[in-house]
């Protein structure tokens, strides 16, 4: 994946919030927490492949990919979403479209329509080779 090869926790404050009824046409590049609201017609994507954390409100609607460590929908996404760390589905999310996930948790009433893509991290793992205590 793009991020960090240890799990990173999920951002547990909003940095930033696009309110109901504000509508953004382009792409959007962020840090730390994004609550939405409103309407986005871009591609939503983590800066430097830092920790983050996206919110969907069940009012939110999102046209376009998303790309964070840590995505929570409640509302309606249409465009893949790559959650590299953990990806939420809540009772009201619709969301058409892949998904690729780390760990994943959908609620009762979540609709997915797409593929469920399960990502594990690639790891480069140092072996490190050990001497036998005979060969001292």
């Amino acid at each position: 994946m793009i991020f960090s090869k240890s799990a990173s926790k999920p951002q547990t404050r909003i940095d930033c919030l696009i309110g109901a009824g504000t509508n953004i046409h382009g792409n959007i590049t962020f840090s730390g927490g994004l609550r939405i609201d409103g309407f986005v017609r871009g591609d939503i994507v983590a800066v430097d492949d830092k920790p983050s954390t996206v919110v969907l409100s069940e009012k939110a609607r999102v046209e376009g990919e998303i790309r964070v460590s840590h995505v929570v929908v409640n509302g309606t996404v249409v465009g893949p979403i790559i959650g590299a760390e953990y990806l939420e589905l809540q009772p009201k999310a619709v969301v058409t479209g892949d998904v690729s996930y780390r760990t994943i948790e959908i609620h009762l009433g979540a609709v997915l329509q797409g593929r469920l893509l399960h990502s594990e991290e690639t790891r480069s793992e140092k072996i490190v080779p050990f001497k036998s205590a005979a060969a001292e």
